[in-house]
Order: C-alpha cells, then structure tokens, then sequence
C-alpha cells in the first residue's frame, strides 16, 4: 500500500469496524504503518483475523475483534476488549455498510407498461430496505454511542464515517442506499455539533466509483470491458476512471491527524474525481 505522507498516530487506538473488508483492511493499514494500534472489527471473525495476523507479522500492533455492529451488548463487549488489551479507543472509523439486492430496481427508471418479469419499485423488499438502513446508519449510531463514551472521559477523540457519492447524487436502481448514505452524512453533521463541546471531532469520507467485488460484475462484463453502467459513470467522471484505493488514503490521514484537521468537523470529503461537481453538460 503506498503512502502518500506520514503522521504521527503512536498515541492513537483505533477501532475499524468492517475492517475485514477490502477498503477497511487497506485503512487498517495505513494508520498502523503510521504507529497506530488497530482493533479490526468485523462480524466475519476469520476475515478479521486474517487482517490483524497479516499486520502483525509486518510488525504493526493489530486486534481482532468479533462483533455485531447491531448488537449494542456485541459492541460493548468488543469496547471493553481493546480497552484491556490496546487501551482506550481515540479514533473510531465506521466501515460497516452495504447493499441488498432486495432493494435494487431492474431498470433506472419506471416503465408504464409494468412487466412482471421485471423488479420495479413496486416489488422492492422492505426487509431488504431495513437492512440496509440498518447496516448503514443504525451501526454509526451504536458504534458511536458505544465508543464516544470513553473518548469524552479520556478528552476527547474522532469519528470518520464512510459516506457515498450517493449522498449527494443519488444512483438510480439503489434507493435504498442512496438513501442511507445520505442518512449518514446527516448523521456526521450532527454528531459533529452534539460532540464538540466534549473535543470530539466527526467527519465523513465519500469515495466516488472504485471496483470491488461488490460492484465488479454491474461494472464490467464477464469479457472484462465496461458495462453500459460502467461507461455512463465514466462518462459522468471528469478524471475519467475510477477510483483506486490508494486515493482515499490521503483524506484518510488528514482526518485522522488532529494537528492537520484539529478545527474541521462535521464535513463530508468526496474523493470522487470530479463526479459530484458535474452536471453532464
């Protein structure tokens, strides 16, 4: 993973949730490599495993952590894990999220001839629609009650929220993430204003396009060239490409440095390449 610059984070415990992930494992990464001590946090025990063994083998100081992001008990307990074992938790980053087919549309947009062969509005899950209300914003806020206790007693600390490019414009076919992501830069807002008189800062990062394995196959066709889709967000991207890992790690690290971003709070980062400031014309 390359670094762009170094901060000094050997004062600093941070608590990744999703941090099995690809995306999160990277930013575990990165804040290790810069001195951090790292709590990777996932429902998947073996995927959070892995992170913290590869980390600690490249000498970095990393914890694996099994919890539910929506089990408030879940969460204390994984507190009151890294709180023996790492200390008190500084940084809190939250990465859990996600989609549901359940509530994705076959078409952009509604047809007036419905078709019962194809999933339009009308046919959208609400369990799905739950789930990712859920797994989006709901997991902020717990992960956020849970952990911003002991930053208040320890003076203060920071929360990076994962937002989208769907917050601010939002994609046909997934109304329901449109929606939480939304939902989660409100959200950072908010906890921004509630928490500064406790010296807690809140701050959102919202990547544009990046391929994962999530989104590989409505991005390219099985022969490996852009799908339709693929091509009309490119086309909607001034830098014309998608988004790398490696161009989130600056916002990352600017925001976890608090001699860089000591007075910023309650902001949502696009690092999106331009997408959001173009209006296609």
């Amino acid at each position: 993973m390359k670094i762009p610059f170094r901060v000094d984070l050997s004062k600093e415990v941070v608590a990744i949730t999703g941090g099995g992930g690809v995306l999160m494992s990277a930013f575990a990464e990165v804040l290790a490599a810069c001195g951090a001590k790292v709590a990777v946090l996932d429902y998947n025990e073996e995927a959070a495993k892995k992170v913290a063994q590869d980390l600690n083998e490249k000498g970095y100081t990393a914890l694996a952590v099994a919890v539910n992001c929506l089990d408030k008990q879940s969460l204390i307990d994984a507190e009151r894990t890294i709180e023996s074992k790492l200390g008190t938790v500084t940084t809190l980053i939250n990465g859990a999220g996600g989609n549901n087919p359940k509530c994705t549309t076959d078409n952009e947009v509604m047809q007036k001839n419905l078709d019962p062969e194809v999933k339009s509005f009308f046919d959208l899950d609400e369990g799905g629609f739950r789930f990712v209300f859920d797994i989006n914003i709901l997991t902020a806020v717990l992960c956020s009650q849970v952990f911003a206790k002991g930053m208040i007693e320890n003076g203060g600390g920071n929360i990076i929220n994962i937002s989208s490019m769907n917050a601010f414009r939002p994609l046909t076919k997934i109304p329901a993430y449109s929606a939480a992501k939304a939902g989660v830069s409100n959200l950072t807002q908010w906890l921004a204003v509630h928490f500064a008189p406790c010296n807690i800062r809140v701050n959102a990062i919202a990547p544009g396009f990046f391929v994962s394995n999530q989104n590989r196959s409505l991005l390219f066709k099985d022969d490996g060239t852009p799908s339709d889709r693929a091509n009309k967000i490119l086309s909607h991207t001034p830098m014309q490409r998608f988004g790398e890992t490696e161009d989130l790690i600056g916002t990352l690290l600017w925001l976890s440095d608090g001699n860089a971003s000591g007075f910023v709070t309650g902001i949502v980062v696009p690092v999106d390449g331009g997408f959001s400031s173009y209006s296609g014309v």
